[in-house]
């Protein structure tokens, strides 16, 4: 009996938790999909009584939300995956390689994530300024690589050193030079966690607002979070589209969820040795 209402107990919280989770999204789609007159009515209507796609069709017509969602997924992407390489080299040679300064660049990657980001906002415009790099989306991808990089490489690192050097010293003597036995022997070995550092690295650069906001100022550059802070006016916000916009945008990202959780228990289940 005592274990019975454990458990039920244990459900209970569980579901509410869930519902308190949960509802923050369903409130975001039901107001994406109500006529601009219902959002705000009292009582509030937890159901739409009318259905209407109002809302995205003046995101993607008259806001050109297509172009916003092609930008940040150029940026995304590409960031994504220059952290990614960057990262790559940049751990495996702090796990695996012993020199002098080895223990200060560490320091200095995570003293770099305790920095405000606004404390360097006025050299970091000046440099992209005369580099020509403001309004253009090269300079935003360049910026997030040198964000995330930092960190990105401390989390490589730690998986690296969670892979036995034998694996790779096998492949040397099997004729692999050290590049290739990374890229044939531990890579596919560390699947996991390079699907989490670019999972990790995407949404960062998908998500952001505060830079891009600074240097993108031109609609055929500009990436989804400063088109949806357009929506926010000095006298009014409009939350149907915003709603809508946010529907739109988590799309990406929850695929790239589901994508590289399928990925993760695939390169756990691998094997690192034939058996």
């Amino acid at each position: 009996m005592r274990s019975a209402l454990v458990r039920l107990a244990r459900f209970g919280t569980l579901g509410v938790w869930l519902v308190i989770t949960v509802f923050p999204l369903y409130w975001i789609l039901v107001t994406s999909l109500k006529p601009r007159g219902e959002i705000f009515t009292l009582p509030l209507r937890y159901l739409p009584t009318h259905l209407t796609l109002a809302n995205y069709r003046q995101l993607f017509g008259f806001a050109s939300f297509g172009t916003y969602l092609t930008n940040s997924m150029l940026v995304s992407l590409a960031a994504a995956a220059a952290v990614l390489l960057v990262g790559l080299l940049a751990g495996y040679a702090l796990a695996r390689f012993r020199f002098r300064g080895r223990g200060q660049i560490m320091l200095a990657f995570l003293m770099t994530q305790m920095v405000p980001l606004f404390v360097a906002l006025g050299p970091l415009y000046l440099l992209m300024s005369r580099l020509q790099l403001i309004n253009r989306l090269p300079g935003l991808i360049l910026v997030y690589v040198a964000m995330l990089v930092p960190f990105c490489t401390v989390m490589l690192r730690g998986f690296f050193e969670r892979i036995p050097v034998a694996i790779e010293e096998a492949a040397m003597v099997d004729g692999c030079s050290r590049l290739r036995a990374l890229f044939t022997v531990v890579v596919p070995v560390m699947l996991p966690g390079i699907a989490a550092t670019f999972v990790f690295a995407f949404i960062q650069c998908w998500n952001e607002l505060f830079l891009a906001i600074m240097f993108l100022d031109e609609e055929s550059v500009k990436t989804v979070p400063v088109a949806m802070n357009s929506f926010i006016t000095q006298f009014d916000v409009d939350w149907g589209a915003m709603s809508a916009a946010t529907v739109v945008s988590l799309l990406p990202t929850a695929l790239l969820f589901g994508y590289a959780q399928r990925f993760v228990v695939d390169g756990l289940s691998s094997g690192a040795v034939k058996g």
